[in-house]
């Protein structure tokens, strides 16, 4: 019997309970908790008492709160979809109870735009201590890139050399301005320095300022920004043959021009100002206005292409591969009611935590999605709705 408690009540959470909820082998009681209890109660009352036992109101930035929360449910795994802000508070909790952990994406301080990896590394003796796991990023990117790459240096080649991951939703929700997951931790994804590794080191760029037009498989050319993304610092750390690794995304031009216009006129500072009397930060502001994500799902059509190029030396010859995976946002509105950016994320999340309950998947200490064996991983992919594809190519579509 597993028990598994769910932090986070937003359209990845919404994914990853339904998800869950469907499969009682391995996900025999769900608990579900977030600031906003009502929000648990919409989806417990959607997918049935009989699967979410037992909804609470929880403040994930409070450790203590967590604590006490995790020994009252006394779940198998921690199923973090919260903020980013909220992961120290909850692997805190975790390790003051002995549960195992996971996350889809890596922590950030509120109040710098900056997210990296050391902070959670650094639990990895005190996790490898207590006898519990910590599964890192187990979303689409981070998380099925990694798991892409993986699989590539397993099956495809003796060393890589070159690596460009690429986010492209060739999708259309109709509205003049929103993000596809909440506003105010992708706004300042990408708001900051762009950066890339190379040659042993890491270099920086001005926001959105190196473009690359890429034709992605079943949606055609789009321009693509280089961008920094979490599983570039975990890859390069552990694939030490890599020469080269870059992320990139893809932005319409009437998106860039209101990003640039808001950031213009100060709308996306995450530093408060006075207003009426009180503090507010303009970007938490922008948030309440902008249009709520998981309200995108109905009428949304097209789809995504996420994937990894890579390139390496097999048999002493050089070849390169591209590892994709298509989602339609249409198909994945119709099963579980949600856009496919929420529904990339959130079926990656619900895999790695039946991993983990199956004991496939099962290391005391903190570790990162390409640290285990893909393939166990991609064999669910395919059977949840996510289907991957290997493209063998002549060469890199990168001019540079």
């Amino acid at each position: 019997m597993s028990r598994v408690l769910i932090i986070g009540a937003g359209g990845v959470a919404a994914v990853t309970v339904k998800k869950c909820a469907r499969l009682p082998e391995y996900f025999d009681e769900i608990y579900l908790a977030s600031r906003t209890v009502s929000k648990c109660e919409a989806l417990q009352e959607e997918v049935g008492k009989d699967r979410v036992k037992e909804v609470f109101a929880v403040d994930a930035d409070d450790a203590k709160a967590v604590e006490d929360l995790i020994n009252n449910v006394k779940p198998d795994l921690v199923i973090n979809l919260a903020l980013p802000y909220q992961d120290l508070p909850i692997m805190d909790a975790c390790l003051a109870t002995k549960t195992h952990y996971l996350d889809t994406a890596n922590y950030e301080p509120k109040d710098e735009a900056k997210f990296e990896y050391s902070w959670q590394w650094a639990y990895q003796e005190k996790f490898q201590k207590a006898g519990i796991m910590a599964l890192l990023g187990s979303g689409f990117d981070p998380g099925v890139t990694n798991v892409f790459t993986a699989y590539a240096a397993k099956h495809h080649f003796d060393e890589i050399h070159y690596l460009d991951i690429v986010d492209c939703n060739g999708g259309d929700h109709g509205q003049a301005f929103a993000t596809n997951f909440n506003p105010e931790i992708n706004i300042r994804e990408i708001t900051q320095r762009g950066k890339y590794f190379e040659n042993g080191e890491w270099k920086e760029t001005d926001p959105l300022s190196v473009r690359e037009d890429l034709d992605y498989q079943n949606i055609g050319v789009r321009p693509s920004y280089l961008m920094f993304h979490e599983e570039l610092e975990s890859i390069v750390k552990h694939y030490p043959s890599l020469k080269r690794a870059r992320f990139w995304m893809t932005f319409g031009d009437a998106y860039l021009n209101h990003l640039r216009v808001l950031e213009g006129i100060g709308m996306t500072s995450i530093e408060p100002v006075e207003f009426q009397g009180q503090k507010i930060v303009p970007l938490e502001f922008l948030k309440a206005v902008l249009p709520n994500p998981g309200s995108l799902a109905e009428g949304y059509t097209g789809m995504t292409c996420i994937g990894t190029y890579i390139t390496g030396i097999k048999d002493g010859k050089e070849k390169t591969i591209f590892v994709y995976n298509n989602c339609d946002h249409a198909k994945t509105n119709e099963e579980v009611g949600a856009q496919a950016v929420s529904y990339t994320t959130g079926v990656p999340a619900m895999i790695g935590a039946m991993l983990m309950l199956n004991g496939t998947w099962n290391k005391p200490g903190v570790w990162n999605m390409e640290q285990f064996d893909p393939d166990p991983f991609l064999e669910q992919l395919n059977q949840h709705g996510l289907p991957w594809h290997v493209l063998e190519c002549d060469s890199s579509p990168f001019t540079k």
